[in-house]
């Protein structure tokens, strides 16, 4: 058995139009269908003045709406009265011979023909029926028209073709040749002509169900969903370029891809408008979902200089909006941009609320020239994805071993501070001062004290450099180390001379003079 898989705008129209036709034509040739016979005659020569147009409108009359086309006007008169020729205003005014009263007027430049004043006169004497637009009325599984070879049809679609055939005087062509058939089906479904191994294996296959399974193939082909794609994604204006000014690089094809699988998946079509329109808002969006979203950025982009990003952001969602309506109502809406629809069921504030709806992304306007501006996800392969989620595993265990306790490490680190000050403390010498004195004229006077410390008296200024010579005894020199030490004499018994009681040192240096009074400086230290 075929699958029952039809692409998305092929199966509207064909349920719309196969439904339209078929009321159409098994009607009775006398009967007026409002849709086909007077809505255009209506539109073409009445509307301008008795429409949607609020500004334009005469007489508070309006021929758009079925409401207003049958209220009586202040007179009590009546337009239309349905069944009722003489009553009805609209046939008097069409069928009169004054200029002044007759309708369209003359200066409008239109008049109606005779055929289209029958037509009308016609529609109002068969009750004046009045039909909604065919595009917004919920299509009705119609009867099977009857048809004179009933031998014919195969399925219910060959009714209709039929009953339009003998409705013309022609017969139905003979059937094509198998070799035919398989590369109808083959360029219908795939794009593709079958090829030579594919056109023999079809030949030999003698079982009644052949073509049921020529085509359960072809629908399994990847090609099938490359080949139906290609029109949603030219409606959807497809591209990997950007569109504007130097039409750089834009990487799309992921969403192409996502389309293609959509169809050779056979998605749901609610489905396929869901993730399109919102699958990034969707709750626990999955990585395909949010491709599937791609759609919305669709849109042609700019980074040229000078343009102002208020006007490009209002020119996108202008185009989403109208992009939208045109492959998922049918419907136009760039008019109701600066007014409400003239024709179609749209106001200009419903225009704004969906306007409302695209205005919400989060998107850099201006586009940098960048073949990923943002928002954007990152799509690694499926290695790639495997490859990161390995590292991320591997730097997780890592961090918790470097976050959980060690124990070893932490006795080797506390062995280790202990050797040091061990080292640090037995492994000093402490240096005898051979001159001690100040370099300032007015500077501190100093006192060696037994325990070879050195002690400041006399004098106290800010700021005074101290000069210290020792004696180097024979044996390496490390480091050295200057201690300050605490006495009973110095304020607060500390180790400073100052009031506060604070030691402060700004700078320290070192010099290693030789016999030969060659100077090297070793070091200089700053401290506050």
């Amino acid at each position: 058995m075929i699958k029952n898989r039809l692409i998305v705008m092929a199966a509207i129209w064909v349920v719309t139009g196969t439904a339209v036709r078929a009321a159409t034509k098994s009607s009775s040739p006398q009967t007026i269908d409002f849709s086909r016979d007077i809505r255009p005659i209506l539109s073409e020569n009445c509307f301008k003045c008795h429409g949607p147009d609020e500004k334009e409108r005469k007489a508070k009359l309006r021929f758009d709406v079925k409401e207003d086309a049958f209220k009586p006007a202040k007179s009590g008169d009546f337009a239309i009265v349905p069944g009722d020729l003489a009553k009805s205003k609209l046939i008097e005014r069409i069928t009169s011979r004054d200029e002044d009263e007759l309708m369209p007027p003359p200066k409008s430049k239109k008049h109606l023909t005779p055929q289209q004043i029958d037509l009308l006169k016609r529609w109002v004497a068969q009750g004046a029926k009045w039909d909604e637009h065919w595009a917004f009325v919920a299509p009705k599984r119609p009867e099977l028209p009857r048809v004179k070879n009933n031998t014919w049809p195969k399925n219910d679609i060959d009714y209709f073709v039929l009953a339009r055939l003998e409705t013309e005087g022609l017969k139905p062509s003979p059937e094509a040749d198998r070799k035919t058939l398989i590369r109808r089906a083959s360029f219908d479904l795939t794009g593709l002509p079958p090829t030579p191994q594919e056109v023999d294996a079809y030949l030999g296959d003698k079982g009644p169900g052949a073509y049921d399974k020529l085509v359960d193939r072809l629908l399994d082909s990847p090609r099938y969903g490359e080949n139906m794609a290609r029109y949603w994604l030219d409606a959807a204006r497809y591209a990997d370029s950007h569109g504007y000014h130097i039409d750089s690089e834009r990487s799309m094809w992921k969403w192409r891809e996502w389309v293609i699988q959509a169809f050779n998946n056979n998605m749901p079509f609610d489905e396929f408008t869901i993730e399109q329109l919102a699958g990034d808002l969707l709750p626990n969006a999955a990585v395909e979902q949010k491709i599937g979203s791609g759609y919305v950025r669709c849109n042609m982009s700019t980074g040229e200089g000078g343009a102002i990003e208020a006007e490009y952001q209002a020119k996108y969602t202008f185009d989403r909006i109208e992009t939208t309506s045109t492959i998922w109502l049918g419907l136009t809406l760039t008019c109701a941009r600066c007014h409400t629809h003239k024709y179609d069921p749209i106001t200009q504030r419903e225009y704004y609320g969906i306007y409302a709806l695209f205005n919400n992304l989060n998107e850099s306007i201006m586009d940098g020239n960048k073949p990923n501006p943002e928002p954007f996800i990152k799509l690694p392969t499926p290695d790639q994805a495997e490859r990161q989620a390995w590292l991320k595993q591997y730097i997780e265990n890592g961090q918790k071993k470097i976050d959980a306790p060690m124990p070893e490490l932490d006795e080797a680190q506390t062995e280790w501070v202990r050797k040091w000050h061990e080292q640090l403390s037995t492994g000093w010498t402490v240096l005898s001062p051979a001159n001690v004195k100040s370099a300032n004229t007015n500077g501190a006077e100093f006192r060696v004290l037994e325990d070879k410390s050195v002690l400041a008296e006399g004098p106290n200024p800010e700021q005074d450099v101290h000069e210290v010579t020792v004696k180097l005894e024979p044996g390496g020199l490390a480091a050295i180390r200057l201690e300050a030490l605490p006495d009973d004499s110095l304020p607060k018994k500390s180790s400073a001379r100052a009031d506060d009681g604070k030691f402060r040192l700004s700078e320290f240096e070192a010099e290693i003079i030789t016999p030969e009074k060659d100077a090297g400086k070793v070091q200089e230290t700053k401290s506050e």
